[in-house]
Order: structure tokens, then sequence, then C-alpha cells
């Protein structure tokens, strides 16, 4: 028996929401953590950011995010180059043929300017001008002069030292670029025999006699180089995690040019310990974020609808993380964390987003390790947005956090940066305008989220409750003309809900425009209920218990169906839905049941509303609401301890049918409610004085009537009208005919 207990435990467990939901919590947690790590191990190439021409200055300062070896092509070309020029150039040596070629020419000249000094019936300058005619001499006018001013003992002394000296530096390999040292040896050459004139002619003959015999071969020396070229291996470079490759306005050398480009290609392995390193960090993120959002906001573990919407942007800003905080001079400061908080603080809580800040600086950090200011610039102004905006009841407040976030960035650049004294003018400027930019995307980018994600996932916002309140409303001008009495009590029920919920922390501006709209299916059959009675007469009277307790029921799927076509938020709906949660219309019950026949069996269910019981505090706070101030005007107290006994009861009795098992309300926040109430309905249903009659005036007795019923207790009194909702007058004593209380 006991294990079959068990089973059918299991099942229902199996079966049940709670389980479903929380096997969605864990799916959108573990996308969550799945797509982390793979942004976090994936490393998003550098692209065209690093790309610079030789010469241009780095706008920043570029780190090795990881080990990289590749091979470079500047290194290589140099190596090539150096073991090209390292092999001479080759020339062609043709000592013995040119050597004699030049020697017959010497002979020749020679001979011709031996004739000409022989030439007497010829003038001295007849004789110059034949002697600088001489081309293979190359004589100057002096030169020439000295040569017809030697002796013929000297001239023949002269013919003989030039054949000898040119046979001997001929024998020396003379190239184009080395004549000149070869004419500069000449004078050690030339024997010291000869007097000064004669070897000083000697040595000029000698001079303009001498050609090179050695001629560059462009052919051979191409050859020998490209050989050497060719044996020149491929060179690498290798980078090192964390090393510099250029530092922020240095102007870029080809090789570092080479490296910057090698480094826009990366994009790292995906090796075990990448995704491992990765792993436990999102882990420890991930267990420490869950940690604090469950000390600052529980319920949010139980919505779906929350938890969604935080997968979502969070999802959404990792991607723009990954894209953005990179080695760039610009992009980690232009990107939009703050306007992430604002929107998480608009949804959810401030405090949220106050824990979420602080784990994505965290992420930040792990994510740029070397840039600590643009952490510090991302947080400062994130906290700020959010400390600004709060609730987001105004739309302005979003164009204040822009300028808020815009002068936060300003003021912690200077902070850090100040007196900028390793910024260029034109980087400058451009950090300047990124932090205008960020301030505008954040205004922008926040402010077009509220609207679409609210829109998306449902979630009612502060902007959209404030036009809901609006009198002019259609649903509320059709309460207020169609059931002016329910519209009174929708009014005092607000005023009692958003105290109490205010009193506790939850969200009051929500359970004020819920209890607006919670009893708007009154508006279709109004004058079945008490409120809406004027005469005195009730319709009731004609109806039997079950129909009667099907109308009054069907006005929480009529107010459902009626949020629907004016398309109240889902958030309002469940207000109508909630507000009498799975109670019992026990008045039309107990009715029912004097009325069986036979002993007949009434089924409870056709008496009981449809639910849900309330699921978060401000639906619950609501229902005791409704329940109090429907039964305090109904039973009128005498004084505050009738109120304060009223009160303790109704709200006892919620708790211990387990009506308010699901909506997080804990006895303390019940406490503070009772307070609350107590407060507010002795205001409002004070007892008054009675002012004395005009003696002059006589009254007129009336007699009490009572319309006749469809059964036992079906009466009406002047102290209370019918029971529309099921809310027995339980403060009567058992002897006493009871009564339905007057509930809206």
């Amino acid at each position: 028996m006991d294990i079959q207990r068990f089973w059918g435990a299991v099942r229902r467990t199996l079966r049940s929401d709670r389980l479903h939901q929380w096997i969605l919590s864990l799916l959108m947690l573990a996308s969550l953590a799945i797509t982390m790590v793979a942004l976090l191990a994936w490393q998003l190439p550098y692209g065209s950011r690093l790309l610079l021409q030789p010469g241009e200055i780095a706008p920043f300062t570029v780190v090795a995010p990881q080990p990289i070896t590749f091979e470079s092509e500047v290194l290589t070309e140099r190596a090539r180059e150096r073991a090209a020029q390292q092999v001479p150039d080759q020339y062609d040596f043709e000592e013995a043929s040119i050597r004699r070629q030049r020697i017959e020419a010497a002979r020749q000249a020679l001979a011709q300017a031996t004739a000409i000094r022989r030439q007497e019936e010829k003038t001295l300058a007849q004789k110059t001008n034949e002697l600088l005619a001489i081309e293979e001499l190359g004589l100057d006018a002096e030169t020439a002069v000295q040569i017809l001013s030697l002796s013929d003992e000297q001239w023949a002394q002269v013919e003989h030292e030039v054949i000898a000296v040119l046979d001997r530096v001929m024998r020396l390999e003379i190239r184009e670029s080395t004549i000149n040292q070869a004419r500069n040896s000449v004078p050690a050459l030339v024997s010291r025999s000869l007097d000064e004139d004669a070897s000083d002619v000697a040595i000029q003959l000698v001079k303009n006699l001498i050609r090179p015999n050695s001629f560059y071969n462009a052919e051979r020396t191409a050859a020998l180089r490209a050989e050497a070229r060719a044996g020149v291996p491929p060179q690498t470079i290798t980078l090192v995690r964390g090393e510099t490759v250029i530092r922020s306005g240095d102007r870029a050398t080809p090789e570092q040019v080479e490296k910057l480009a090698a480094l826009s290609k990366l994009q790292s392995e995906w090796d075990f310990w990448t995704v491992t390193r990765n792993a436990v960090f999102v882990l420890l993120w991930l267990t420490v974020t869950l940690s604090a959002l469950a000390k600052v906001r529980r319920p949010l573990l139980q919505n779906l609808r929350e938890q969604a919407l935080l997968l979502v942007i969070t999802v959404i800003w990792l991607l723009a993380a990954k894209a953005m905080i990179v080695n760039h001079p610009l992009l980690p400061f232009i990107y939009p964390l703050a306007a992430y908080a604002i929107l998480v603080s608009v949804f959810c809580k401030m405090r949220v987003a106050q824990v979420l800040i602080t784990m994505f600086a965290l992420l930040l950090l792990y994510m740029l390790p070397t840039n600590a200011t643009m952490v510090i610039y991302q947080t400062t102004g994130a906290m700020l947005a959010v400390l600004l905006v709060g609730r987001a009841e105004r739309l302005n407040s979003f164009i204040w956090a822009g300028v808020v976030v815009g002068l936060s960035n300003l003021a912690v650049l200077i902070a850090m940066s100040a007196p900028f004294s390793t910024y260029s003018s034109t980087m400058l400027v451009e950090l300047l305008l990124a932090t205008v930019v960020n301030g505008a995307l954040t205004a922008a980018i926040a402010l077009i989220g509220y609207f679409v994600l609210g829109n998306l996932f449902d979630i009612v916002t502060p902007l959209q409750l404030n036009e809901l309140s609006r009198p002019t409303h259609p649903l509320l001008r059709q309460v207020l003309l169609k059931a002016s009495g329910t519209y009174h009590h929708t009014i005092l029920v607000s005023n009692l809900a958003e105290r109490a919920a205010a009193a506790i922390g939850a969200d009051a501006l929500l359970v004020r425009v819920g209890a607006y709209y919670h009893d708007i299916g009154k508006t279709v059959r109004p004058y079945f209920f008490a409120e809406n009675i004027m005469d005195g007469s009730s319709p009731h009277d004609k109806l039997d218990p079950l129909t009667s307790a099907q109308i009054i029921i069907s006005h929480v799927k009529d107010g459902v169906d009626l949020a629907q076509k004016y398309k109240l938020p889902e958030r309002i709906q469940d207000f109508i839905r909630e507000h009498h949660g799975r109670s019992l219309v026990k008045y039309f019950y107990l009715m029912a049941q004097q009325q069986s026949q036979d002993g007949a069996t009434v089924n409870e269910e056709d008496f009981r509303y449809p639910g849900p019981n309330p699921r978060s505090r401000e639906t619950a706070i609501v229902m005791l609401a409704d329940t109090c101030e429907a039964a305090v005007r109904a039973m009128r107290p005498s004084s505050r301890e009738e109120l304060e006994l009223l009160v303790n009861r109704l709200i006892d009795e919620r708790v211990a049918s387990g009506e308010l098992n699901d909506s997080d309300l804990t006895f303390r926040d019940l406490q503070t409610i009772k307070e609350v109430f107590l407060q507010v309905l002795q205001g409002v249903h004070h007892p008054r004085i009675k002012y004395p009659e005009s003696a002059s005036v006589q009254p007129q007795e009336q007699p009490a009537r009572a319309p006749e019923g469809n059964g036992a207790g079906r009466k009406t009194t002047q102290r209370a009208g019918w029971e529309v909702e099921g809310l027995e007058e339980r403060a009567l004593s058992s002897d006493v005919q009871r009564t339905p209380a007057m509930e809206g």
C-alpha cells in the first residue's frame, strides 16, 4: 500500500505544472551556460580592425591574445635579400688579350708621338696640336708641350718605361670600378732612374693608356644570386600570449603590420583546456549569479516569463560583448551595458539589475583582463542609470538616463586617464565622441527594448499601467456607466490593496491597476450583483441556487473575455482570474443543500470559482482587500475591536483554506497587511454622528418588508444585501438567520 502511494505521488509530481516549470527553467539555464562557454571559448577574429599600412600610427595597443606562430614574408624576404647580397658581382677577367691590345696600342701611339717630335719644319704649336690629336694617349696641352721639350734620350727612356709599366699594370684585374686604383698605383711602378720631367711624362702616359680588363657578367651574377635566395628557408615569427605587438601612437613597421595581419585572422582552437577553463568560469559565474538572484528576488526562480526575458536580453548582450569588448580604442567604450541594466531594472527589479551589473562586470573583466578602465567605465554608468530610471514611470527618465551615463563616462575617463598625455588630439576627440554615443545608445536601446520586449513577453510596464489606470479607458468607463456600485467598490479595493502592497514591498502600481479591472466582468450582468441593486429587490429571488451561483461565478470568465477583447496584459488578467481563487460560493451552496430533496448530494464543484488561486503577492493582496472591504461594508462593525476581529478572521480563513499557498506571502507580510487594512478601513467606514431630527418633522414608520424568496434563508435585510460572491457572514451567531454579506 505504501508503495502504491509512493508511485502515485511520483506520477502526480511528473504531471504537475511545477515539475514542468523546473524542467523549462533548467533547459533555459543549460542553454545560457552552453552559449556562454561557446562565446568565451571561441576567439572572435579581429578582422579589418587591426589592418594598418607601414608608416601609419597605431590607434590602440595590441596584445597577442594567445601564442601564435606564422611564416613571415617580411623576414623571409629580408633573409633572402641578405643571402643574395652576399654573392659578389661576377666578372670575366680577360687579362692576356686586353694586355696585348693595350701594349700594341701604346707602341703605335708612342711611335706617332716620336714621328711628330722629329718634324723640324713644323712649329711648336703645330706639333702640340698633332700630339693632342692622338686619341690613345689622351694628352692635355701641358703634357704635350712637356713631351716636345724632352730630349731624345729622355724620350727613349719614357717610351721604354711606358711599355714596361703598362705591361705590369695590365696584368692586374682592372674593373671599371677599380680603374682609378690602378692608375694611382702607376707612380710607384715607374723606375727611379728617370729624371723628374721624364718620370712625370711616363706616369701620365701610362695612366692614359690603362683600360679595364675585367667585365661585369650580369647573367651569371643574377643566376648565382637567385640560387642563393632559393636556398634560404621561410622565416617564422612566434608571438607569446600577452606580448605587445604595437603600442598606441607608434608608427607601424612592416614587421608589425605583418603581425597585425596575422592576428586579424586569429581564431583560437577549441582545445580541451580552453573549453575547460571557460566552462569552470561559467559554472562559477552562474552559481554566484543564481545564488544572489535567489536572495534578492526568489519569485524570479518560479517566473518562466521573466526567466525567458532575462535569457534573451542576456544572450543578446553577451553576443554584443563578444563583438565589441576587444582590443580596440573605441568599441569597448560604446558597448551599451547601461541599456541592459535599465531593461532588467524595469522588467524585473532594481536589485536584480544591480546583481547582474556586478556579474557582468566580472564577465567583461574576464574577457578583457588588461582593460580595467573599461570595466569601471561600464559598471559606473550602468549603476547610475538604474538608480535614475528605477521603474521607468516616465518616458523622459530614459533620456535623463542617457545624459547621466554620458556624464559618468566622461568623469571615469578623466579619473582614469587625465591628463591624456598618451593620446593624440584625434584619438581624444574620438574617445569623447564614444562617451556621447554610449549615452545616446543607452537611451535609444533601452527605450526601444522597453516597448518591444514588453509586448513580446507580455510583461506589463509602469508606463502601460499608467495608461491603463486612466478613467478614460473604455473598460473603466463601462464599469462607471453600467455598474456604478461596482466602480465605487473597485476604487475602495484599489486604495486598500495599493497601501498594503506598498507596505510589504510588492508592486503597488500593478496592484492598484489590477484592482481597477478585477471586477469588470460584472458589467455584463450588473443587476445580479448586490452593490448595483438600487431598489432593494434582487433577481436572485426568482432563480434556483445553482443558477444564481453560476451567474455570480461567470463574472470571472466574462471579465477575462473582456480583458482579452480589449487586449489587457496577461498580468492584469491574472487579477481577474485569481481574485476569488478556488473559493466556494457558500451562500448559494448551503441554500442548495437546504433545498435538495430526498437527500440528493449537491456537487460542490458547481459552486466553486474556476481559479486558480493567487500565484503572486499582488493578486493575493487584491483577493484579501476584496474580501475585507466587502465584508466590512456589509457588516458595518461599530468599533475598532470588531473591525480587527473581522479582518483577522477573514484573512486567517484564507490562510487556513490554503488559498494563499502559491502567493509567496509570508506571515510577516500578512501581519503588515492586516495592520494596513485596519488603518484604511477604519478611516473609510468609521462611525458617523447621528444628527437630531427637527422637532417639526415627525418620523414616519415604515413597515419592514422582506421579499419572498425561493427557499429558506433567502431574505434581505437593511443591514446587508444579497451575497453575490459567496462570502458568508460568519460573524453572526448560529441561531441568527444567515444573510449574504455584500461584496464587490
